[in-house]
């Protein structure tokens, strides 16, 4: 197939998307669609989590200056509830439970017309495994958000061995004209491509906490107000043209026969998932947290998160409804 295969994605005003899962994530990628005019149906059986969508919707494009997009989002509480004639893409965000993904992506293969795209956002499972056995897997793909979703702009479109190429060429241009920079990532490896790279970085500090190098304050503070500053100018490959490339390998040369090579998360990190210290969830992690105190954290982070959209506002993707 070709990407004119899937037309009903050729542009966000006149795409009818479902999300399946209304919890953070799923409201947050229904923020993403609404903010190019995407018609958006969020299915959530919870009533409770149904019922404090919208205003959660609403909400975030409030902050986003966008808050009159809102009514492009409705709730259903189940697949039966849903239209399925127009639906040109439907994206997964419920828990991360390999069996119930395969459960709804085998409905979704009966439900969904032929020409719709089949999307997971899990970050866990590949959609090999989520689509084994399913007669439509070439329309099955990973699309891979970060959170917050509607403040961070990338997205992964992850394929399979089984995966149309046309149909990742469609979901990439759609997501770009939703102001997303999307990343093709040519096979369903474990991690994709953000999160391996985040957790090789994350292996290394974290090895250097258990060592007792640096503490988890000085490891947030060398990422945050050293290279990760720089990170929103250039990313690693673009900074070693900045710096010389020369540099770099014979930095890399020294240095790489000492760095952590664990197949295992470090010490610090096993310790706390054990005895419950989880992080804000539960009041401790590296750091403690009061609801006071997550409150004023969270409202910083987003604040900063916005910032630097505004930032790279002249190089993300303009909104193309």
């Amino acid at each position: 197939m070709n990407a004119s295969s899937y037309p009903a994605l050729a542009r966000p005003a006149s795409a009818h998307v479902v999300v399946v899962g209304g919890g953070t994530m799923g409201a947050d990628v229904a923020v993403v669609l609404a903010r190019a005019q995407c018609r958006c149906t969020v299915i959530e059986p919870d009533a409770g989590r149904a019922a404090a969508l919208p205003e959660r919707v609403r909400g975030n494009l409030a902050a986003l200056q966008r808050a009159e997009l809102s009514h492009h989002v409705t709730v259903a509480a189940a697949l039966d509830a849903v239209d399925w004639a127009d639906v040109g893409l439907v994206i997964e965000c419920i828990p991360e439970r390999l069996d119930l993904k395969q459960a709804l992506f085998a409905e979704l293969e009966k439900r969904a017309p032929a020409q719709a795209i089949l999307a997971s956002n899990s970050s866990s499972f590949p959609i090999s495994a989520i689509g084994q056995g399913l007669a439509t897997r070439a329309r099955m793909l990973g699309l891979h958000f970060f959170m917050p979703a509607h403040l961070v702009p990338l997205v992964e479109v992850v394929l399979c061995e089984a995966s149309d190429a046309a149909a990742a060429d469609a979901l990439i241009a759609f997501m770009r004209r939703c102001g997303m920079v999307p990343v093709r990532v040519a096979r369903d490896l474990p991690g994709f491509l953000a999160n391996r790279l985040q957790h090789a970085l994350s292996r290394e500090a974290f090895a250097l906490i258990d060592q007792g190098i640096a503490s988890p304050e000085d490891v947030d503070n060398a990422v945050r107000f050293g290279f990760g500053f720089r990170f929103l100018a250039a990313g690693p490959v673009m900074q070693r043209d900045h710096a010389g490339i020369d540099v770099h390998a014979a930095a890399g040369a020294t240095m790489y026969p000492t760095f952590c090579n664990d197949d295992h998360p470090a010490r610090c990190l096993t310790e706390r998932a054990a005895d419950g210290r989880h992080g804000m969830k539960t009041g401790a992690g590296f750091y403690r947290w009061t609801p006071e105190t997550i409150a004023a954290e969270r409202a910083r982070y987003d604040k900063l998160l916005r910032a630097g959209l505004e930032l790279l506002s002249n190089e993300l993707p303009e909104i193309e409804p």
